[in-house]
């Protein structure tokens, strides 16, 4: 009880109103810091701001605060503790228990002094560190996971350890844990030794039941030992005895800790005899409350105890009272250090909401979970949401993870599961003042790893006294926390009948003809088979139309109307004064946009909320960022806060039409890339404010798994994946179709009189398909030997091949329906084209390559260079593969081509050797030999892949997720590359950003950097590039595991090295005689998504770099400190400062901008585009001063692009391609560095494709070329979208713009992909008028786009041609305007 009494909860009067009052006059979480920081508010934030520059690091605290040095002059010999511990809980315990040891003045004084981890970053810490080991007589270390900083401790302590008395380090990395020292008792071993001690060690070192065993082990081992002779038994037990009592962390035991060690070991105190009480053992799990009498082991003895509160109010003691389980840190509890436990407890139950509190002393949570959660006998949760205050994942802490285990404990719970934060390394002011806002060391460890178990709501519940090291509650932030867990618990509570649902669909651009965008979903119809599927589980949708087409009138009302024009339907008119009043942070939006209504989404004098209602269902549209159309604010280098008429939307949804949940409709809205911080919102941050305090359900597709990860940290989302279309081969159609025909006429004739004449057909039909830019012809009558025919086919059949066996994602993606097993071959072919090696699965074309004596990669090689027979042994490949493969997916589907129950027929498949479909099948082709049991290992890891491309469980994740239980997560990414992706419906996460790049992504990145230099030396003269600027995605990295962050490494000559958890956080250079070249410069510029997910591999890529910039190597051989040296000394810098080469946009923006210019055509001329990318991108990441954020180094941004001979991204899975996304053109800098270089050359440009087994490196402009081939011109993909039907014109127009944005920014675009383009969509009539008629807004913006790129000079064509576009422009106008001439 006395904890409670000093807390500051027995004020809620004056406290409560204090807060209020203040709330009201600033709506920001600056004002709720603990009041004595308030009063110097301005002077100590401004204070901070100039430490931060001062150190540049994360945290500007001090071992000072820690160091209790006692009165000299008592005689008494003098202890000096040194200890260093991840997380401050220990700081308040640990003084108290030295100043009462000081206060006795008994045997000895003790001299005490603390750091934390993360402060050692600072040099001048680490060396006060070291010089405080100096004389110290104990060092004491706990939970030091941080690789880079257990190495800087381990230097220091390993100096000092054979003379201090006595070492002991609680459980860390294995590197800091062999530093033990206690009398003969030593880890150095550890791992090693035989003894039952380092057995238990090796043994779980997998499993977080480790620390469980541990536990266990620690109580019983004191007592065996006791009876053991030898001094190296009772030293192992005064180890163990230190070990309870750190772990039992109060005052108390940390005063007996001290005296049995100093009794024990310091010399000075030798034959003195000091007295000390055996531990107190507090219970290592169980339940927790701070008014309870003691710690309950027992959930129903601690019910029974809740049942009889008296201070409980009625509210509480109502059996309909929602019930919330909340995990804590037994350190925390038992060190006193609980305050900020108790504020959420506090604050949860005067809202009306029962706690069941548990703990665990370990690092496994799962265990007390299902002990204390779930009802023993009806095997139901208690809880009906639980939100864990620790930040770790369930299982296994900061430490090793288990995350199948902690998904298992889960799902028996079934309720939605929040991960709630306590700042760690940062003090309360530290984090507030920080753009970045989480430290990146405790993202990686408390945000990206609860991800993995399905946590989500990355709240920031507590801060930290930078004084006394203690946790305080954030008022304004627990109240937020604890409203949503009560919000997530009520839908579990609540009937369908009365669950209100606000279904919200994205416009981008802001035009008629694109309500209801998202990646690959045909987003009507999606939502029309949701509400069907709701309805018939009895949720109010009243007035539903009959198909999805009459929703789409009811939602966009007139589809033919113009976007500004009245006709969009209105759901709600907001007058002006209700908007301030819902939407306390409405002044705050008067900086960028002037005074409420404003001129978006208004009439002029109320704020217009889009949509329509069908019963308990809200369908709206979310308003767009409001500055796509303005060049002046697109060139601003943050982005601008949301309009008015954004946030009176979600007013709208949370406070009048008072939603349950929002469903986020389909990737993605602008909502979660709104201004604040990267990760660990404070109420100062919008998109915290704007989702308020409604559960945000959102349904994301499966494949972009690191925008979903900024929706679930920036806007609390659930999110869900979808699948993408299945994938089909782009085919050959027109003059490629012929093409081929007459390549297979060759290959028969070719010895015949007439292969000379085929080659010439060859040779004009290749022309008329504008096959010569991409393949070297020879002139029509040119007469040339049998062996260049040969290769001149080869090259063309080689170039066809590779156009046909692309795949593409036919068509749109609809909710509910799953492919049918027919339309999951190609992704299954696709999915057997790769090898497997950690599964023991050989690829099917490395297995039918083998039984002709080949080796696959060779082949490979062969084709891309044009050999003949090489071209046609990898298409009969290809063909036995999808023969195969087709007739095995046939046997396992029935008459209407659903797959039926695999696993049956699989066994029945795999019984009969002889009868396999796929043997019965090759036994027809040339690869009748094929090894039978590769082949069975391939097809059964086939025939489980299959079962999850059909499965469905999309609505029915959705539905878990309305009725609050919680959904499995699963990872993103590319279900090709990682089957683990299906089937979707779950919850998506990223994956933990230390541990890339992988050793296999390392290998992959290797083979594409040297297929890069190769390529560019042969197109410069034999010359190595000195520079390459590239693009690092937030997705590619996910689902490739790094390997563009590999090569970035492999091009500056380093390594990345793992730690003993797998974890990335160092690297070390590779020689040059290993690498054999110059090391290459870089220029680097990070996505805004892979910045906020991937910081810590930043720093990681910007140690690289300036570790290389000072090897002491000959300019010639080392381009990066080459350039640095040169611009170190043109702009008067430190070498280390000229050699930033890591870039991105400032915190809280995302893009370039120039995609919004492009799509909204709001841009005058190229060099605007530029400036855009220079003003938004030049933002830098120093590892010297990661506390700093991103800041702004133009002039070496500018100076290390000039030096750029070539420009490269990466394309990494089919579902995505150049001309799919606006993202590829919005960061390609290369008519921007031609514009920089002082020769004005224009780089070269260079796309690397890993989409399939055989990665190639293309130029741009023969990557634009086979992107209009298989896919704007191409009927399969075109016919396609438009069986979607609106949503289709619209997806079709998308490719042409972003053909436009290409042209723009690199100029690479040939001009017949525009000419063919208009003929195929224009010049027909039939085509004209079905696109017209399906979705005329899209139509018009297409005939604009191709009147534009004529206008800006990216396409020459006859006068005729514009005449008939400026001509159907004005009749689309009129058709949309509803006139009739």
């Amino acid at each position: 009880m006395a904890s409670l009494v000093t807390s500051p909860f027995t004020l809620p009067t004056s406290k409560a109103d204090q807060l209020s009052s203040i709330s009201q006059k600033h709506y920001f979480l600056h004002s709720l810091l603990p009041k004595k920081s308030n009063q110097s508010n301005s002077k100590s934030s401004i204070r901070v701001k100039c430490a931060a520059i001062g150190n540049g690091l994360f945290t500007q605290t001090t071992q000072e605060v820690r160091r209790i040095v006692p009165d000299k002059d008592h005689g008494l010999p003098t202890v000096k503790v040194v200890y260093v511990v991840l997380e401050a809980q220990y700081q308040s315990s640990l003084s108290a228990a030295v100043r009462a040891l000081n206060q006795k003045r008994t045997n000895a004084s003790f001299e005490v002094v603390g750091y934390l981890v993360e402060e050692l970053r600072d040099e001048s810490t680490y060396k006060t560190f070291c010089k405080d080991l100096e004389d110290a007589n104990v060092f004491i270390g706990s939970l030091i996971f941080v690789e880079e900083l257990a190495l800087k401790v381990k230097a220091a302590v390993e100096k000092e350890r054979d003379r201090l008395d006595a070492v002991l380090v609680f459980p860390s990395m294995p590197e800091v844990m062999r530093l033990n020292k206690l009398g003969s008792f030593s880890m150095s071993q550890l791992g090693q030794s035989k003894s039952p001690f380092f057995q238990l060690f090796k043994k779980q070192k997998q499993s977080a039941g480790f620390a469980d065993s541990m536990l266990k082990l620690v109580r019983t081992l004191p007592k065996v030992l006791k009876y053991l002779p030898s001094d190296k038994a009772q030293d192992a037990r005064l180890y163990i005895l230190s070990l309870q009592f750190w772990l039992g962390g109060s005052p108390d035991n940390l005063q007996n800790f001290l005296k049995m060690i100093s009794g024990s070991y310091v010399p000075a105190l030798e034959g003195t005899k000091i007295e000390y009480a055996d531990p107190v053992l507090y219970l290592d799990s169980g339940i927790w409350h701070p008014l309870a009498p003691s710690m309950y082991d027992d959930v129903k003895e601690y019910l029974n105890w809740y049942g009889t509160r008296r201070d409980a109010n009625d509210k509480l003691k109502s059996p309909n009272a929602p019930v919330i389980g909340l995990v804590l840190q037994r350190s925390h509890i038992v060190t006193g250090d609980e305050s900020h436990y108790v504020a959420v407890i506090m604050e949860l139950e005067a809202r009306g909401a029962k706690v069941i509190p548990i703990f665990a002393g370990g690092l496994d949570f799962s265990g007390p979970v299902e002990r204390c959660l779930i009802d023993p006998i009806s095997k139901k949760s208690f809880a009906n949401s639980v939100i864990s205050l620790t930040g770790f994942a369930l299982v296994g802490g900061p430490a090793r993870q288990d995350h199948p285990r902690a998904i298992e404990a889960l799902t028996k719970l079934d309720v939605p599961y929040i991960v709630a934060l306590p700042l760690v390394f940062q003090t309360t002011e530290e984090w507030l003042n920080s753009t970045l806002g989480l430290h990146p060391i405790q993202v990686a460890l408390q945000v990206a790893l609860p991800e993995l178990d399905g946590g989500m709501e990355p709240i920031v519940f507590a801060g930290r006294d930078p004084r006394t090291g203690k946790s305080h509650a954030l008022h304004k932030r627990v109240e937020q926390l604890c409203t949503r867990a009560i919000r997530w618990a009520e839908l579990k509570r609540k009937s369908k009948a009365e669950k209100r649902l606000a279904i919200t669909v994205f416009s981008f651009p802001p035009d008629k003809g694109n309500v209801g965008t998202a990646a690959y979903l045909n987003v009507f119809s999606s939502i029309f088979s949701v509400l069907k599927d709701l309805k018939r589980d009895g949720y109010n949708v009243e007035g539903l139309p009959e198909t999805s087409e009459a929703l789409i009138e009811e939602v966009i009302h007139d589809k033919e109307a113009q976007f500004s024009s009245p006709n969009l339907n209105v759901a709600y008119k907001m007058g002006v004064r209700e908007y301030q009043s819902l939407t306390p942070y409405a002044t705050a939006l008067e900086e960028n946009w002037g005074k409420a209504p404003g001129n978006l989404n208004s009439d002029g004098e109320n704020l217009l909320v889009y949509g329509k209602q069908y019963g308990n269902i809200f369908i709206g549209v979310q308003p767009t960022f409001g500055y796509e159309g303005d060049p002046m604010r697109l060139l601003f280098s943050k982005s601008a806060s949301p309009h008015h008429g954004f946030a009176a939307y979600y007013s709208f949804v949370e406070k009048i039409f008072r939603a349950d949940a929002v469903l986020h409709f389909g990737t993605h809205g602008s909502l979660e890339f709104m201004p604040g911080k990267q990760v660990g919102m404070s109420d100062a941050c919008y998109p915290d404010s704007l989702i308020g305090n409604i559960p945000n359900v959102y349904y994301y597709a499966a494949n972009n798994p690191s925008e979903a990860t900024i929706a679930k940290r920036r806007s609390y989302a659930n999110t869900i994946s979808y699948l993408t279309p299945p994938a089909e081969n782009a085919g050959l159609y027109k003059g490629l179709k012929q093409l081929s025909e007459l390549i297979s006429s060759y290959q028969s004739l070719k010895d015949t009189g007439r292969g000379q004449q085929i080659v010439s057909s060859i040779i004009s039909t290749a022309k008329q398909c504008n096959l010569d830019k991409d393949v070297k012809l020879p002139d029509e009558g040119e007469e040339i030997s049998a062996k260049e025919r040969d290769l001149v086919v080869g090259k063309v059949y080689s170039k066809i091949m590779e156009i046909e066996s692309r795949l593409l994602p036919c068509g749109l993606h609809i909710i509910g329906e799953p492919p049918s097993a027919i339309e999951a071959i190609a992704t299954l072919v696709n999915i057997a084209a790769l090898n497997r090696p950690e599964d023991g699965i050989s690829s099917l074309p490395d297995i039918l390559a083998e039984t002709l004596g080949r080796n696959i990669e060779e082949v490979y090689r062969g084709s891309d260079k044009g050999i003949l027979k090489d071209v046609e042994l990898l298409r009969q490949i290809t063909e036995a593969s999808r023969g195969a493969i087709t007739a095995f997916v046939e046997r396992t589907t029935n008459k209407k081509g659903q797959v039926v129950d695999v696993g049956d027929k699989l066994s029945s498949i795999l019984g009969f050797g002889i009868n396999e479909p796929w043997i019965q099948y090759l036994s027809n082709t040339k690869f009748y030999r094929a090894d039978r049991d590769k082949l069975r290992v391939l097809f059964e890891f086939l025939g489980e892949c299959l079962k999850l491309v059909v499965a469905d469980n999309e609505l029915g994740s959705l539905k878990q997720a309305l009725e609050g239980k919680y959904v499995e997560p699963g990872p993103g990414g590319d279900p090709i590359r990682n089957p683990k992706v299906l089937p979707t419906g779950k919850n998506i996460h990223a994956l933990d950003p230390q541990a890339i790049p992988t050793t296999a992504a390392m290998q992959s990145a290797k083979v594409v950097v040297d297929r890069l230099i190769e390529r560019q030396k042969a197109e410069n003269e034999g010359k190595y590039p000195e520079t390459i600027a590239l693009v690092l995605w937030g997705t590619d990295n996910i689902k490739t595991y790094g390997e563009s962050l590999g090569q970035v490494l492999w091009m500056i000559g380093v390594r990345p090295v793992a730690d003993t958890f797998g974890r990335v956080n160092r690297v070390e250079t590779v020689s040059l005689e290993e690498l054999g070249r110059p090391r290459i410069d870089v220029v680097v510029n990070c996505s805004g998504v892979f910045r906020d997910l991937f910081i810590n591999q930043m720093n990681l890529l910007d140690r690289a770099v300036k570790m290389v910039a000072e090897l002491d190597e000959p300019a010639e051989q080392n381009y990066v400190r080459k350039h640095a040296l040169e611009q170190a000394q043109t702009l008067g810098i430190e070498v280390r400062e000229a050699a930033t080469r890591v870039f991105s946009n400032a915190s809280g923006s995302y893009s370039s901008n120039i995609n919004l210019a492009v799509e909204n055509s709001s841009w005058n001329d190229e060099k605007q585009l530029q400036d855009m990318y220079l003003s938004r991108k030049s933002f830098a990441f120093d590892c010297d001063a990661p506390g700093a954020g991103m800041t702004e180094k133009r002039k070496v941004f500018e100076m290390a692009l000039s030096t750029a001979d070539a420009t490269f991204q990466n394309l990494d899975s089919s579902e995505i391609s150049l001309t799919d996304v606006s993202h590829y053109f919005d960061s390609d800098p290369t008519n921007l560095v031609q514009n920089l270089r002082k020769d004005g050359k224009k780089p070269n440009t260079y796309i690397a494709d890993t989409t399939t087994a055989n990665a190639q490196v293309r130029t741009l402009s023969e990557t634009v070329r086979l992107d209009a081939r298989t896919k704007l011109l191409n009927p399969k993909w075109y016919e396609g979208m438009m069986a979607s039907g609106y949503e289709g014109v619209r997806e079709i127009e998308k490719r042409l713009t972003n053909t436009v944005g290409w042209s723009a920014t690199s100029g690479q675009v040939d001009n017949w992909v525009y000419e063919e383009a208009n003929s195929t969509f224009v010049q027909d009539e039939e085509m004209l008028n079905r696109l017209m008629n399906i979705n005329p807004n899209s139509f018009r913006k297409l005939v604009q786009t191709f009147l534009e790129a004529n206008g800006r000079g990216y396409w020459e064509t006859s006068e005729d041609n514009i005449d008939k576009l400026r001509q159907l422009y004005s009749e689309v106008e009129d058709k949309i305007e509803g006139i009739d001439r």
